[in-house]
């Protein structure tokens, strides 16, 4: 499943990084909703990636999705929830923060970025500096 905006010990066996800092933060609403979609039988024994990639109106996308460590991951838990960036997307999102707010305007998931230049409006975009 993916989620629309889009670093923990896991037990897979994988050598994942433990990274001494988490590379993104969760707030508690955050980790609440991400644990009520693992429940969803699709997600079972998944991670939450937060990630970038290419696209978007600014430049670079945030992306979540639930999916399966990789060796060069690093992984952080906060809240009782795993979470994994891959290296490249590390440099573009080190210090971010994912809130999560079940609001009628506004709701969701939203990313704050200190990395980020410039935003665009919907805030899924983003220009930032490695």
């Amino acid at each position: 499943m993916t989620l629309s905006c889009r670093a923990v010990t896991l037990r897979t066996g994988m050598d994942t990084n433990v990274a001494s800092e988490p590379v993104v933060e969760l707030t508690a609403s955050a980790a609440e909703e991400v644990k009520a979609l693992m429940g969803k039988t699709e997600n079972a024994g998944k991670t939450l990636r937060v990630y970038v990639e290419k696209g978007g109106c600014s430049g670079m996308q945030y992306s979540m999705v639930f999916d399966q460590a990789r060796p060069d991951d690093l992984a952080s838990e906060m809240h009782g929830v795993s979470v994994l960036v891959d290296p490249f997307s590390a440099q573009y999102i080190r210090g971010a923060k994912v809130d999560f707010s079940d609001s009628l305007t506004a709701g969701g998931f939203k990313i704050s970025n200190p990395k980020a230049a410039q935003s665009c409006g919907c805030g899924k975009s983003f220009t930032a500096q490695a």
